[in-house]
């Protein structure tokens, strides 16, 4: 048997009978431990060389990708970091990238970056828009900005549906800010664990990869996309405080969560069909929360994920096909819901099975209500006009923008959302007169001037009427705020 190993290892092996008959006590357990030491360090070098050798193809994966947010008063910068999605210049940016507080037409002056490269050389983009399903921003580099780089789907594993084992080493990549030209710099860690969140996750003992940037293993193969988030936080003391007060640091360039390549790869071209993430579903189940395990215990649903419905939003898909305040979801399409840890993945999950179909697909629902188990066949529909979508209008002089009240306005509001009235303060400028009146962000006003705001169009009618008014001295507004309403008298001059 020994006659079938390499010479070295029977060389090896052979060092302590030799250091016996040959070398001081001591020094012969030394030899072979140098000589152990040394084969390591030699494996260690061949993997730095290799990862050295895949290095600059992957380089080719990834961009920075910079933006202008147009506000009312001035235009803020904003970068974020992307990976190739085709070979046409698609990008897909983290969900983080874009604030969903602004709409689409304040995101301006799309800007990518090649890693390593100087700040004054970049390509543009157009903005594609964000999937309600991945929760990511598609963005389109111009034709010109294309050449030499590559899709992320060049590095699949042979086998796509193969994950990272625990203590198996990932490796990633990170970009330094736009004063470094986003230098690119090296990431390693070994996995600690794998799971569900609802995504299939894998969590490194180090940072592996910037949030948005891709991790391979050691042949190079891509093994995911890092996720920003998931409790990358250091705890620092602060002697400024009595005790030492704890502060949380986040670390949102680096992060050790990486969403897995099988969860990925089938949605890379999830290219929403206009910049408002349309088409969008809806289910109009509100509140939706895991069962407690001692009701669970109670109903003998022990050992099965369940969620409770705690409410039905009127004129929903939801509501149309009978689905109750109260009642416990079981299954979806004749499938029991998967277990999660923590059980609040679960609701995630509900959200993840309704976002990935389209308008007119039916979601068949099996709930316990009471004793009995009912069927439920819901048609999803187009959900209402969102936030962002919402049409909006900035009056400089008196320092404020409405914007129309939408859907899920009113269901913030535990109101009526069907019936819809009045506009949002959607911006309030310091020191200006509405700001001095005491009207807030995100204010409800629901009159001007003792006259219900029934439309968008007739609080832009009338706020610009009091623009224009020069002998006007005040105007009154009736708001709500957190269920409470007050008047408020603005004055002019």
């Amino acid at each position: 048997m020994m006659s079938r190993l390499p010479r070295f290892v029977f060389s090896f092996l052979s060092l302590p009978r030799l250091g016996a008959r040959f070398l001081p006590r001591g020094h012969a357990a030394f030899l072979v431990l140098s000589v152990g030491v040394l084969v390591v360090a030699g494996s260690a070098a061949r993997a730095e060389a290799a990862v050295a050798d895949l290095w600059p193809e992957r380089l080719k994966t990834v961009v920075a990708v910079e933006y202008t947010t147009e506000t009312e008063l001035e235009r803020r910068p904003a970068i974020s970091f992307g990976v190739v999605a085709d070979d046409e210049g698609l990008v897909v940016l983290p969900g983080a990238a874009v604030s969903q507080r602004f709409s689409p037409d304040q995101l301006q002056d799309w800007r990518v970056y090649r890693p390593g490269q100087s700040a004054t050389e970049y390509s543009t983009a157009e903005y594609l828009g964000r999937d309600a399903f991945t929760g990511w921003h598609f963005i389109r580099i111009a034709e010109s900005g294309r050449a030499g780089l590559r899709p992320i789907t060049d590095f699949l594993a042979a086998d796509p549906a193969r994950e990272p084992q625990m203590t198996e080493e990932i490796w990633g990549i990170g970009l330094r800010k736009k004063d470094e030209n986003f230098l690119p710099y090296f990431l390693q860690g070994r996995v600690s664990l794998v799971q569900a969140l609802p995504m299939r996750t894998a969590i490194a003992l180090t940072d592996v990869a910037a949030p948005g940037l891709p991790a391979f293993n050691a042949a190079g193969e891509f093994v995911g996309l890092a996720a920003g988030g998931f409790g990358e936080s250091y705890i620092m003391l602060s002697n400024r405080f009595r005790g030492g007060q704890p502060i949380v640091l986040i670390n949102g360039d680096e992060s050790a969560a990486v969403q897995l390549a099988p969860e990925i790869v089938p949605y890379l071209e999830r290219v929403p069909a206009n910049v408002f993430g349309r088409p969008m579903v809806w289910l109009g189940a509100n509140g939706v929360e895991p069962l407690d395990p001692e009701v669970a215990k109670f109903l003998n649903l022990e050992g099965q994920a369940a969620l409770v419905i705690s409410e039905v939003l009127e004129a929903s898909p939801a509501a149309a096909a009978g689905l109750q305040p109260r009642d416990i979801l079981l299954a979806i399409d004749g499938r029991p819901l998967p277990t999660f840890k923590p059980d609040r993945v679960v609701a995630a999950y509900l959200d993840r099975e309704i976002d990935r179909r389209q308008p007119g697909d039916t979601l068949n629902l099996t709930v316990l209500r009471g004793s009995a188990r009912v069927n439920l066949a819901v048609t999803l529909t187009e959900a209402p006009k969102t936030p962002i979508e919402a049409e909006r209008h900035y009056f400089e002089k008196l320092g404020l923008t409405v914007r129309e009240f939408v859907f899920a306005d009113g269901v913030n509001r535990r109101q009526t959302p069907i019936r819809l009235r009045g506009v949002v303060a959607h911006f309030v400028k310091a020191n200006t007169p509405v700001a001095t009146a005491g009207l807030q962000l995100d204010d409800w006003i629901l009159e001007i001037d003792g006259q219900p705001i029934k439309t968008f169009a007739d609080a832009v009618e009338r706020l610009t009427a009091i623009e224009a008014d020069a002998a006007r001295n005040e105007f009154v507004l009736l708001a709500s705020r957190g269920g409470e309403t007050s008047v408020m008298r603005v004055k002019l001059r």
